[in-house]
């Protein structure tokens, strides 16, 4: 007899294999697509910032990785294109950290080992019929797009080039981000341990100058980055290759239904498939498992006679995400747009402001709590 499922989940990325897992605990049947593997793919040199909620619900699902993959950042150091600074200390909050960089091999790696091990989900090469599917594909979605979801798109005309750098001085936990004149942004962020050397770069520059990081040489490119970094951390020298994706901020207008023609099968959207920020704030991936946690909770909590595919059930995860991902995304949108415009005197408007935040008490204390994942 052929297996039956509750949930069927598109996309097997971080979002998706959390989701499921989050699932199976409530004693649902899930099929987690995964399609057959690509041919071998260059090093993944991306990392994620983590949230202390995001660390908490990975634990709870034993999928957080070793020590050495999960750097605790102690203290993060942002500075404007003149004198405006705002530094961020966890032992001022009271935490043990203000974020947790996570190399994505070591996360996934782990996710795929708890799937492996759950007798509720069952991995398949391809979507099979099932009363609720949940698309994580990310932001180029297909299935969204088979749907027939309306994907909002504002570009940011920028490219963020990643990689990774060895150091000449240790890192020292700190999380470090530079704001440039021309309207870059560029993120050092500390990985491989708390006496790492090991940085995950993140810089956020024009489509021309993207171009121009790609094609140069590694001594060309680590000048560059020493410059733009005014060689806060010594000599650098290039660990991993360099990838690229553009820039957008992004939400779908939809975010569940039914499928064309089957009442009794619906869709709902998580993650990038749902949405996508600017990385500034590095609070993507922290938005993705949000919603995979939210969603869990509210088919857990539905009433006995209320079926999987009810869009009033639905609406309830539709309603709760959009609410939480409003202010985030305004201010991540909002603080790109004035960091990259460069009107005569708003550069001095803006580094007055970050100044004035720095003295803000508070309102400071509370912007690190809400990152944090630490709520109210």
């Amino acid at each position: 007899m052929a297996q039956t499922f509750d949930i069927c989940i598109r996309g097997a990325g971080v979002v998706g294999r959390t989701l499921a897992l989050l699932l199976a605990r409530e004693r649902l049947r899930v099929a987690l697509v995964v399609p057959p593997a690509p041919a071998a793919a260059a090093p993944d040199v991306r990392a994620y910032a983590l949230s202390g909620a995001s660390q908490a619900l990975l634990q709870s699902l034993r999928a957080w990785p070793e020590a050495e993959h999960a750097t605790p950042v102690l203290r993060m150091q942002v500075a404007a294109d003149q004198d405006g600074a705002v530094h961020f200390d966890a032992a001022d909050e009271g935490r043990e950290a203000l974020a947790w960089i996570v190399d994505v091999p070591a996360l996934e790696a782990r996710l795929v080992e708890a799937v492996r091990f759950q007798p509720q989900v069952e991995v398949v090469p391809a979507p099979v019929a099932a009363p609720l599917t949940v698309v994580c594909e990310g932001r180029a979605s297909r299935t969204r797009e088979q749907f027939g979801v309306d994907f909002d798109t504002t570009p940011y005309g920028q490219t963020a080039v990643a990689t990774r750098l060895q150091c000449e001085r240790p890192h020292g936990q700190v999380a470090r981000q530079w704001f440039g004149a021309d309207g870059s942004i560029l993120a050092f962020l500390p990985l491989d341990g708390p006496q790492g050397n090991l940085v995950a770069v993140v810089w956020s520059v024009s489509h021309d100058q993207a171009a121009q990081a790609l094609a140069l040489d590694d001594d060309t490119f680590t000048r560059q980055l020493a410059q733009a970094s005014h060689g806060a951390l010594g000599a650098l020298r290039v660990s991993g290759p360099r990838a690229s994706w553009s820039l957008q901020q992004a939400r779908a207008r939809r975010w569940c239904g039914h499928l064309a023609g089957q009442p009794q099968q619906a869709w709902a959207l998580a993650g990038d498939a749902a949405h996508n920020v600017h990385p500034l704030a590095g609070q993507g991936l922290n938005l993705g498992l949000a919603d995979a946690q939210v969603l869990a909770r509210v088919l857990h909590g539905r009433e006995s006679w209320r079926p999987l595919h009810d869009l009033r059930l639905l609406r309830r995860y539709e309603r709760e995400r959009k609410a939480a991902l409003l202010p985030a995304s305004l201010v991540m949108d909002g603080l790109q747009q004035l960091f990259s415009r460069r009107e005569a005197g708003l550069a001095t408007l803006r580094n007055w402001g970050m100044n004035g935040f720095e003295r803000s008490g508070p309102l400071k204390a509370w912007v690190a709590r809400q990152a944090m994942g630490s709520g109210a």
